[in-house]
């Protein structure tokens, strides 16, 4: 429902559950696409989100050699946008109860009758997100813990977006809570308000950053990361409140 609609409709909910930190216009690309196209964006694929020598980039980074056709995360919602008049990209991980959160504490640990691929990907994986946890060091000063091998939706995002910075691609990431989704109390308890939400994305992010990590303006050699922890009502008629 939140990209569902006309592309004014839909840059006018992206554009305020970011403000004042980026803006999205009608012009703007985004993925999915509503009901139209569901497909979820994996940015090393090709799209009109990135451009073709940084997607190239990304899937080096993230796979090995040969592995290049193998899947990446998927982002809840991935949009081109602006972020201090350059052309930048907002990435959304979205959550609706609190189960969400709590399921993706672990990490990616390989079985013992994993393939050589699985095996390949797990070492590039896990370089990337060093690489990455060494970055958000030196970018913010801050300690960081993000590890393939423990909250590893978290840590992937994180590093994702640090990534897209240090390729000179300004980025938004925008952890959001959808709140009083009461359909979904069958699986989790839903998130009443905007405190609760920030508290428990707060509280599961204390393994792996400081709080003064999100809400915050960083710089990766002059490109703009912005970690954000936001909440929004969705109605099911396609109406948000934010």
């Amino acid at each position: 429902w939140l990209t569902h609609g006309s592309a004014q409709q839909v840059a006018a909910r992206l554009a305020e559950m970011i403000a004042p930190w980026s803006s999205v216009s009608a012009a703007d690309h985004w993925m999915p696409n509503g009901f139209v196209d569901t497909e979820e964006a994996q940015l090393h694929l090709p799209t009109p989100l990135l451009p073709a020598d940084i997607q190239r980039k990304l899937g080096e980074w993230w796979l090995p050699p040969d592995g290049q056709a193998r899947r990446t995360p998927n982002f809840d919602i991935a949009s081109t946008c602006t972020i201090e008049d350059k052309p930048g990209l907002l990435l959304v991980e979205a959550k609706a109860h609190s189960t969400e959160l709590e399921g993706e504490a672990c990490g990616r640990r390989l079985t013992t009758d994993a393939s050589e691929g699985r095996k390949a990907s797990h070492i590039t994986i896990g370089a990337a997100i060093e690489e990455a946890r060494i970055g958000l060091e030196e970018t913010t000063s801050l300690s960081w813990a993000i590890s393939r091998d423990t909250h590893h939706q978290m840590s992937n995002r994180f590093a994702w977006a640090w990534k897209l910075a240090q390729l000179g691609i300004p980025v938004v990431l925008v952890y959001l809570g959808f709140l009083k989704a009461d359909e979904m109390t069958d699986r989790g308890d839903p998130f009443p308000d905007h405190a609760t939400w920030e508290a428990l994305v707060l509280d599961h992010s204390e393994p792996l950053c400081s709080t003064e990590a999100w809400n915050h303006r960083w710089l990766v050699s002059d490109i703009p990361f912005i970690p954000v922890i936001s909440s929004m009502h969705q109605a099911l008629d396609g109406e948000a409140d934010v």
